[in-house]
């Protein structure tokens, strides 16, 4: 059944016209200078990322997770961490060249994640052979977007794929393979999807929370409502992995 959705969630992006990237999506509200660096708080608000993907990576540490298993964590928490240094590097100088530094650390996210719920809920074996051809695809779909814009027509399809897949996904197989932890396992995982949500909308409004509020825009609260929502992600493995003695 998971790999029949797959296939119609192949499929179904692939029938659709290429997607490409919008013209204006560079053009932030909030482009301050403070300090000497431009675009202030749209880079600065990525520091929460590496707090919280470092505090996973010393959580992994001092964990009972098994091997396997501790790997796929080790993944995702790096994605968080190198999510806030891309991030806050592509906001320095947003373009297209920038994006991908960016972009490719939230693959690593999003696939690492879904490694993990298939570890846990089906077989570790799955989770941790699968991680890498799953790390590949997510990096491929970037790297695939930014081929087609350098060829004058880009496609954010694989991409989208990547991204918005694994929300259909984890679900699928968390009700499917009920985890042994029960409401444990997918309880952070509404919140983290809720938040992750919230940073959506945060993203959309980013000139009109600006001209409401004045010092912040939608954009920069949209990487702390991101940030929550990976916060998430650790305060999980905390709880169905911490030591017990």
């Amino acid at each position: 059944m998971l790999g029949l959705l797959t296939v119609l969630a192949v499929a179904g992006v692939w029938v659709v016209p290429p997607i490409p990237q919008s013209v204006t999506y560079h053009n932030f509200c909030d482009t301050r200078t403070i300090e000497g660096m431009r675009n202030f708080a749209n880079v600065i608000s990525n520091l929460p990322f590496v707090i919280v993907g470092l505090i996973g990576i010393v959580s992994v540490k001092r964990s009972v997770a098994p091997p396997n298993i501790a790997v796929i964590y080790i993944s995702l928490f790096a994605g968080i961490i190198l999510t806030g240094f891309g991030s806050a590097y592509y906001h320095g100088y947003p373009d297209n060249n920038t994006l991908v530094f960016d972009r490719l650390p939230m693959t690593i996210v999003f696939m690492s994640l879904l490694a993990a719920v298939a570890g846990e809920s089906i077989d570790a074996r799955i989770g941790v052979f699968g991680l890498a051809p799953l790390l590949l695809t997510g990096i491929a779909s970037v790297l695939w977007w930014r081929h087609t814009e350098r060829a004058g027509a880009g496609d954010l399809r694989l991409y989208v794929l990547v991204q918005y897949y694994p929300m259909i996904l984890i679900p699928a197989i968390i009700i499917l393979f009920p985890p042994p932890a029960g409401r444990l396992s997918w309880l952070p995982l509404l919140y983290a999807a809720a938040w992750y949500g919230i940073a959506k909308v945060l993203e959309q409004f980013d000139c009109n929370i600006y001209s409401a509020l004045g010092f912040v825009s939608g954009h920069s609260l949209k990487h702390l409502a991101a940030a929550i929502s990976t916060w998430f992600l650790v305060k999980r493995f905390r709880t169905l992995w911490r030591r017990t003695d």
